[in-house]
């Protein structure tokens, strides 16, 4: 009885894989992977650059990038392929469509002119971070990152906030695919040593961080909990090491941050 029984279920668990490939379109696919290649640290590249970076072959590649050209999502300058500004279309209407960035932008224009340090609200996307909203102090210079930017988030105050709100089986599968790599000499490379880190800002409501991913840039996150208490992103606060010790975000910082992410909370639709 038992045996028929997991026959029957794996049977169904099989039709649902199938109908999951079936409706999956491997091309689509592909073309994000081209779109993903091109970063901050990689705005133009060859067609053999992208091929390598995307893992594809270099037809394919060319076939993605001259369709993104036509399109008018990329430009062709010689050799160089580059992603033009009607690209940021595709990530605007992904956040146009959410009420998130709506409620935390002037939260965090009150909180960026409170402290006089830029502001950010993270979410997570696998084992990255996604900046989708940003405000600017009135100093001369400012922390300075696009919104839709991502970053690793084993390295961030802002992912280890995230990762830290995982249930314990979501949090394995990441770190079991992450490879840490040493960023700064101050960046956590060691798994056991992480889920420390991350174990730690569950239990204290909060993560900061010491130059893990920027030599002279501090960083300090609080979690963004919505109206059930489920953690839906992260406020974070960027302090350079020349204004703030550890102590002093601590101190200074945190108490304004934990209020932001409170008034965002009171905000969010039942």
């Amino acid at each position: 009885m038992a045996t028929a029984a997991k026959t029957t279920k794996s049977a169904e668990e099989a039709v649902v894989e199938d109908e999951n490939a079936r409706d999956y379109v491997t091309s689509f696919a592909r073309g994000l992977d081209v779109i993903r290649t091109f970063t901050r640290s990689k705005p133009r590249m060859t067609l053999s650059e992208v091929a390598e970076q995307a893992d594809m072959n270099r037809a394919a590649a060319r076939r993605f990038l001259l369709t993104l050209v036509r399109e008018g999502y990329a430009d062709l300058d010689g050799k160089y392929f580059s992603l033009r500004p009607k690209i940021l279309e595709l990530g605007f209407s992904a956040l146009a469509s959410m009420s998130l960035p709506e409620v935390v932008q002037p939260v965090l224009n009150d909180l960026a002119d409170k402290l006089q340090e830029s502001c950010f609200c993270v979410v997570l996307d696998g084992d990255s971070t996604v900046y989708i909203a940003a405000a600017k102090s009135r100093r001369v210079i400012n922390v300075s990152i696009e919104l839709g930017s991502r970053a690793p988030a084993y390295c961030m105050s802002s992912g280890r906030v995230l990762l830290g709100a995982l249930k314990p089986e979501e949090l394995d599968a990441v770190l079991e695919g992450l490879k840490l790599e040493q960023i700064t000499d101050n960046t956590v490379t060691s798994k056991l040593k992480l889920r420390s880190a991350i174990r730690e800002a569950r239990a204290k409501g909060y993560s900061l961080v010491d130059q893990e991913f920027e030599i002279g840039l501090r960083s300090i996150s609080v979690p963004v909990a919505d109206r059930t208490g489920s953690v839906i992103a992260a406020l974070n606060v960027c302090c350079p090491s020349p204004r703030y010790t550890m102590e002093d975000i601590v101190q200074k910082v945190l108490p304004a941050l934990l209020d932001s992410a409170s008034r965002i909370t009171l905000s969010l639709p039942h």
